[in-house]
């Protein structure tokens, strides 16, 4: 219909719908991820599981609300896990299997936006996908995530770019499935080298979040860019400090949330902080959770460290009786910080 869409054609949008289709199209074109294997039934899962050591991971092939990837320590988890995709514990997300060699080093994300053939890189970010301090708990959509993420250097950057970003922009036009929208690359970063763990195809809750933070530029013309033509468009400015989002979910999540718990808010008097409705609604003319991940806290600070510490004092002056928050979110940033001599 000639209608300018921001986003990609359903059959580019597999990058993210089908993780076998993006493992299956790393393996030809030599993107570098973790080792795999494709599953179609419990007893083929269960056969391959034979080949790998633990942790391992087990992902359901389709879309599963951020809870479709388990991290198995023991062989009897692992059958839990493929029982459970198989079973139907994540709909028709669990048709497929994918298990995958579990890659041990610094996760981070980087965006890009593309109009079907030319690139724009954005910026990186940092999610927390454990539900608890640590990194302990069940995987969730996310707890908390940083911008921009340290450990995603100009050189790690560059390699991103090179090796992972533009094979496959280039692969997807040359299958006639262009990619226009945003691309959003999962990394795990090992001794500086990136390897692909997943693609999103848009912009990822709770690191956009974060990212709208530091965006000076107008963000309209750069989606109207990808979903026509990025000709004659200016590239983003961002501002140079850093921000950070704490997610507060209701006690129960990832599983089932309580919901109807009231929710009194502080006012905010900053504009460079925010306070993000995830999951709530209203009744009665009060504000109530109704859904998992609530609320994010999002702030910035000329360091990881001061921004978190603004967001989690606005967080305690949240009143909610239902909620919980991880307490670390940016640790490992601030870490480096403090590595750097930046505080």
């Amino acid at each position: 219909h000639d209608i300018a869409v921001f986003g990609p054609s359903q059959a580019a949008a597999q990058l993210e719908s089908s993780k076998s289709f993006t493992k299956e199209l790393c393996k030809k074109i030599n993107i570098p991820t973790a080792p795999y294997d494709i599953c179609n039934t419990s007893q083929q899962a269960k056969e391959a599981l034979e080949n790998y050591n633990y942790p391992v991971v087990i992902k359901a092939d389709g879309l599963a609300a951020g809870k479709g990837v388990i991290i198995a320590h023991t062989k009897t988890e692992a059958h839990d896990a493929i029982d459970d995709i198989f079973n139907g514990g994540y709909g028709d997300a669990g048709t497929k299997i994918v298990i995958e060699t579990f890659l041990d080093g610094e996760e981070a994300s980087f965006f890009v936006l593309c109009d079907g053939e030319n690139i724009i890189p954005l910026t990186t970010a940092q999610d927390h996908k454990r539900a608890f301090d640590g990194d302990t708990g069940p995987n969730t959509g996310g707890m908390g995530a940083y911008s921009p993420a340290p450990v995603m250097t100009d050189d790690v950057i560059q390699k991103t770019m090179d090796k992972i970003i533009k094979p496959t922009i280039d692969a997807m036009k040359q299958r006639d499935t262009a990619f226009k929208g945003v691309l959003y690359a999962g990394l795990m970063i090992i001794t500086g080298e990136p390897y692909l763990i997943e693609y999103n195809v848009r912009f990822g809750d709770p690191e956009c979040q974060v990212m709208m933070q530091r965006l000076k530029s107008d963000i309209v013309p750069l989606l109207y860019g990808a979903a026509t033509s990025f000709q004659g468009i200016d590239l983003p400015k961002w501002y140079d400090w850093s921000a950070i989002t704490i997610v507060m979910a209701a006690k129960g999540y990832p599983g089932t949330p309580q919901k109807g718990s009231e929710i009194i808010l502080p006012s905010l008097n900053d504009n460079s902080h925010q306070i993000y409705h995830a999951g709530t609604a209203l009744k009665d003319n009060k504000i109530v959770a109704n859904g998992g991940r609530v609320l994010n806290i999002t702030t910035t600070g000329h360091t990881i460290l001061e921004a978190r510490n603004t967001a989690y004092d606005i967080a305690e002056k949240v009143i909610w009786d239902d909620g919980f928050m991880r307490s670390d979110i940016g640790y490992r940033a601030i870490e480096r910080e403090t590595k750097e001599g930046k505080i």
